[in-house]
């Protein structure tokens, strides 16, 4: 087991190192790094892959995780590139590599979500060498789809409910407040987090699974303060009705808004 598991991490780390240099090249190119935001969800993508055809373990499993990274990614990493296409720089981004070298750019961005990628997925890549699931364990399986289900509705129905808002021009310079944004005031992120909680649950066969916890919570961890919601309550602490908008809306666990719950 140990050596199939080191041949599926061997060939995990090798893809996320490809779809990285290839994102880097093509950042060079066109003069901004934010689109290396377009490929999170890609290197994702690229080592279900990898787990899916040089793992040995429980195909059911392996196909399944597959097919879920894939719709998680693809919608994500969609709505990403056409966001940004056509723009600058993000502010994140021209803030972290002011005045910075390219060697700098490197670690800074591309080591750094290139190594964050291969251990987030380390879940997969176990469950890639394990046997079917026990029966007693099938129930956790059927709560991690269920906690992926609502992760990838949040991420959808909070990113579609903010394009339209912005859409309209009557909404220009105004917060979006309504629909899950009332309820959270980063309904992405939260869906982010339950689809990486939920993926983890379907990899759990055995006592050894346990030992990948440390992935989600890692993701949880950008999610919440390194490059999610803490950062981008950042830039928006100067928007008009913002700090109303804190006071009202629950940070990142979805709850009723203040004024409901009165």
């Amino acid at each position: 087991m140990i050596g199939d598991f080191a041949t599926v991490s061997g060939a995990s780390a090798a893809a996320v190192l490809i779809v990285f240099v290839v994102t880097f090249g093509i950042a060079r190119r066109i003069g901004r790094y934010n689109v290396v935001d377009v490929t999170w969800g890609l290197g994702f993508i690229a080592v279900a892959i990898v787990t899916a055809i040089f793992g040995h373990g429980d195909p059911s499993r392996r196909w399944l995780l597959l097919a879920l990274v894939a719709i998680w990614g693809l919608r994500l990493s969609g709505y990403i590139y056409r966001r940004s296409v056509g723009k600058g720089e993000d502010p994140r981004y021209a803030d972290l590599l002011r005045d910075a070298t390219v060697g700098q750019v490197v670690v800074k961005v591309f080591l750094v979500q290139g190594f964050a990628t291969w251990f987030i997925s380390l879940p997969l890549q176990l469950s890639a060498v394990l046997g079917p699931t026990p029966r007693p364990l099938r129930l956790i399986t059927a709560a991690g789809v269920a906690v992926w289900l609502t992760g990838v509705a949040f991420e959808a129905v909070g990113d579609r409910q903010l394009r339209v808002f912005k859409a309209d021009p009557a909404h220009r310079g105004l917060l979006m407040n309504r629909g899950l944004w009332a309820w959270t005031r980063h309904p992405n992120y939260f869906g982010d987090a339950c689809v990486w909680w939920g993926l983890w649950l379907i990899t759990i066969a055995g006592w050894r699974s346990l030992a990948t916890v440390f992935s989600p919570v890692l993701m949880t961890y950008f999610l919440v303060h390194a490059t999610g919601a803490r950062l981008t309550e950042k830039y928006m602490r100067g928007r008009p009705g913002y700090t109303e908008y804190q006071q009202r809306t629950s940070f990142f666990i979805p709850r009723p808004p203040r004024s409901a719950r009165s």
